[in-house]
């Protein structure tokens, strides 16, 4: 008889911990709680719990039921731009590589990538091209990190950056802020009602945007635009909606304008009057030009040329003068009749003086004396409305000869009443660039960095030829060289890049003359040869765009 075995009885399997069981020994800590859980020999409490702890999760996740799928985005919208040249692509992602703010982080005579970049993309906007797909996620970071790159990023990004912003939180910039002026996303409204509703619905800075692409193509659409909403919106955004009319401003806005004039925020009154102030026909430059026959006029002489200018200025600031945007209250040390004259004057149509003064051209009416101290106010005033009313003739008057003393900071106020920087800004390019040329050639750098501010870029000649001058003076003086960073930056990006060979010589390291400042030779052999090496940098961009 064959004896059988007993059959191996299994272990009964081990009941399932829970996971709030798990969790609580494991926020406790298995010193101060016995997890529930059984070692396997060799194997420490923790290990056991932290084991258990796996499994657990897998059998929670096994046991989950698939949410239902999203549906995919929609694909991108078409760009019909032409791709960037090899060469340019790879500039690019050079550029983007070192996007970092502004700032050198390398030998201080390598060129600041960081600060190229900026020109790249204005560049490469002129071209019409768009950017490559696979750097835009690159371009919006560098965007979303500097903010003086945005503009022409979303230009250069256009309809499949705004596409990629929707997709990524991150570059919600991109949406608040749309698209450059002059140019439309692909979800650009295509009828009244769609830009209706996008007015009536989108972010501020949408609506911002919208209106400001909407006045530039058809400015009596803008307008009425604002016109329907503006009893509904804040006081700033009134303000900030107001001084985007000023682009295209047109003598159509005016009864808007003079609506806002009654606008119970100051701001807006105030902004409203500077438009008006704009439009030489308009009733308010008008009321404005009589009340100031009433206080400036030419004493009798006998003739216009040789007479004096006298000065009879507000007694009060009436609630008239008030509506139309006179500031009654005047700031801290200025004279409220002074104030209330200039605010009068700078709203005045400067073709009235001209009429007021026997026909007296810009030039000879600056050049008339005028009477108990009154020309520094009177004078400003003529600044301010040169510059807001565009005059070059006035503008050029007000300036003078570029070869008289700049005024000292330290100077009385009444002698600081010209704002050379401000004027340039009136006159034609050429001619701008030709005045501070003429004044670096008479007072050197010193005083001349807001000036080259202003000047088109690249500088034109005689001005690149004028700062390089100046620069190669100052080196041979072995002037302090740090003072003129501000001016080497600025040639870093201004100079016309043909200016690199001339420049070439002055790279090398010059003998120190006695008195210089220490180091300041190698300062400067370094500075130069940044701005050699930034200026053939900016040649090759040129060419690589243009696809030579």
């Amino acid at each position: 008889m064959t004896s059988t075995a007993p059959a191996p009885v299994s272990a009964p399997a081990p009941a399932p911990v829970s996971w709030d069981d798990l969790v609580a020994a494991a926020l406790l800590g298995t010193e101060r709680r016995t997890p529930p859980v059984a070692a396997r020999p060799g194997q420490d409490a923790a290990s056991a719990l932290l084991d258990a702890a796996a499994l657990s999760t897998v059998r929670r996740r096994a046991g989950l039921r698939p949410a239902p799928a999203r549906p995919g985005p929609a694909p991108a919208p078409e760009d019909p731009r032409p791709p960037l040249p090899p060469a340019a692509r790879s500039r690019l992602a050079m550029l983007l590589a070192d996007r970092s703010s502004p700032g050198r982080s390398g030998p201080r005579s390598a060129p600041d990538l960081a600060e190229l970049l900026p020109q790249w993309l204005a560049l490469a906007n002129q071209h019409g091209y768009r950017a490559p797909d696979a750097l835009l996620p690159t371009l919006l970071d560098a965007a979303r990190a500097r903010t003086d790159l945005r503009p022409e990023a979303l230009a250069l990004g256009g309809p499949r950056a705004l596409w990629l912003a929707r997709l990524n939180p991150d570059w919600k910039f991109a949406l608040r802020g749309g698209p450059g002026r002059g140019t439309a996303p692909a979800s650009e409204p295509g009828g009244t009602a769609d830009v209706r509703r996008q007015w009536e619905e989108g972010l501020f800075a949408e609506r911002v945007s919208l209106l400001a692409r909407t006045r530039h193509r058809d400015p009596a659409a803008g307008l009425a635009l604002l016109d329907g909403t503006w009893s509904t919106e804040r006081a700033e955004d009134r303000l900030m909606f107001l001084d985007s009319l000023r682009d295209d401003l047109a003598p159509s806005d005016e009864p808007f304008l003079e609506q806002a004039l009654s606008d119970r925020s100051r701001n807006v009154r105030a902004t409203a009057a500077e438009l008006l102030a704009a439009l030489p026909g308009s009733a308010f430059a008008a009321r404005m030009a009589e009340r100031s026959a009433a206080c400036v006029s030419l004493s009798p002489a006998t003739s216009p040329a040789t007479g004096q200018i006298t000065v009879d200025a507000p007694a009060r600031c009436d609630s008239g003068m008030q509506r139309d945007g006179v500031v009654p209250k005047p700031p801290s040390g200025r004279g409220e009749r002074s104030w209330w004259l200039s605010q009068l004057v700078e709203a005045t149509p400067l073709a009235c003086w001209s009429e007021r003064f026997g026909g007296l051209d810009a030039d000879r009416i600056v050049a008339l004396p005028v009477a108990d101290g009154w020309q520094a106010d009177l004078h400003a005033a003529w600044c301010r409305a040169a510059v807001r009313q565009r005059s070059a003739e006035w503008s050029r008057a007000l300036l003078g000869s570029p070869g008289a003393p700049p005024v000292a900071a330290g100077e009385p106020a009444a002698a600081i009443w010209r704002d050379p920087a401000k004027l340039l800004s009136a006159l034609p390019a050429e001619e701008r660039a030709q005045w501070v040329a003429d004044f670096i050639a008479s007072h050197g750098l010193s005083d001349a960095f807001r000036l080259l501010g202003v000047c088109a870029v690249p500088w034109a000649e005689p001005l690149g030829g004028a700062v390089v001058d100046a620069l190669d003076i100052a080196r041979d003086a072995g002037s302090y060289p740090w003072s003129f960073s501000g001016i080497m930056g600025l040639a870093e990006r201004c100079l016309d890049p043909a200016q690199a060979d001339r420049l070439e010589v002055l790279t090398a390291l010059p003998d120190e003359p006695e008195g210089a400042a220490p180091g300041a030779g190698g300062y400067w052999s370094e500075a130069f040869q940044r701005l050699v090496g930034t200026l053939r940098l900016r040649a090759a961009m040129r060419s690589e765009l243009a696809g030579t």
